[in-house]
Order: C-alpha cells, then structure tokens, then sequence
C-alpha cells in the first residue's frame, strides 16, 4: 500500500531536516511532495535548493495542500522557514485538517511554530527546541524534555540531531494511524 507525505516548508529552512526526511521517505517507498508558497523554488540555510535533483517531483503549492491526498504532513525547521511558512492560512487550515482527521501531523525543531499556529498543540504532550520552548508552552502544550514525543497523532522533536528517532516515530505512528504495514 502506497503511503503519501508532504514535506511544507519555505526560504530559510534547515537543510538537515528537508533532506534527511525527505529521502528517508523515499527509502520506505512513501511518495513525498514538497510544498513551498506558490510552488516557488527556495533555498535553505546551508544552500540545499529545493527541488533538490533531477528526479524530484516538482514542488507543490500551498494552494494545492488537500488533506485526502496525504498520511503525513511534516513540518520542518530553521527559524526563518516555519516564521514564513505559519504565516499563510492555507497552511494552518491544512495542518489543521490533518490533525482533526486524525492523520500524522509532525514537527521538527521550529517546525511546531506552525503547529502552534494551527492550533494542534493545546493539552498535548510535546518536546521543543529550546528557543520554542515558551511558545509551545504558551500555545497550552504540556512540554516535557525528551529528544521526540509522539502524542496520538501529534509528534514533535526538539533537535535535527535526533532525526532517525523522528522519522521512526513518523513511521510508528502511520503505522498505528493507516494501517500502514510496510514503513517500520
């Protein structure tokens, strides 16, 4: 069974996060798009051009985000990024909608400032980055010190470095919401 993500992010972002997430995707066989505003071509923090090769599909369009074409939203990092990226109503009604059908909704590092946004994050359980630590807390989330927190559907992780157990919570955590047997 074929699994989809969308990877939502914008200028500025991290490129560890993009990168690491979206080839482990691919590497589970998942079909993965990435959504920029507009669809426009941006540039990471490190100078990761998104799209990234020559055989990535081409990226999407916040206007183009509809919550029954994805299992998996997951919203990544460098502060610059998701500050744009929660600014756009689309975005937060999507992410929304994700949460509210029950699909994986999953931030990394500073990709929770959308979360928090979208207002996901009131009386769940999550871990943050240290410099969103008091937003996470003001947006009504019970913030503990772990590396990855999974919370139904909700899951966050405070720092790129603990990717690998992200993306393996990301996995779980379809598993459980989908069905989906084949991601582990």
């Amino acid at each position: 069974m074929s699994r989809n993500a969308v990877i939502i992010t914008g200028p500025g972002f991290q490129d560890h996060d993009v990168v690491f997430t979206y080839y482990r995707l691919l590497e589970e066989g998942w079909n993965v798009d990435v959504a920029t505003k507009n669809a426009d071509p941006v540039t990471g923090k490190y100078g990761v051009p998104l799209p990234m090769d020559k055989t990535a599909r081409p990226l999407i369009s916040f206007e183009d985000l509809a919550v029954e074409d994805y299992d998996v939203v997951i919203l990544t990092g460098g502060h610059e990024a998701p500050d744009r990226v929660r600014q756009d109503r689309k975005v937060l009604d999507f992410v929304a909608g994700m949460d509210k059908a029950g699909k994986v909704v999953a931030g990394l590092c500073h990709g929770p400032w959308i979360m928090i946004s979208a207002g996901v994050l009131k009386g769940r359980k999550a871990c943050a980055y240290i410099g969103l630590r008091d937003d996470v807390i003001n947006a009504g989330a019970d913030v503990v010190d772990s590396d990855v927190i999974v919370d139904g559907n909700i899951i966050t992780c405070s720092y790129y470095g603990y990717m690998g157990a992200f993306m393996r919570a990301v996995f779980e955590t379809a598993e459980k919401f989908t069905g989906d047997k084949q991601a582990a």
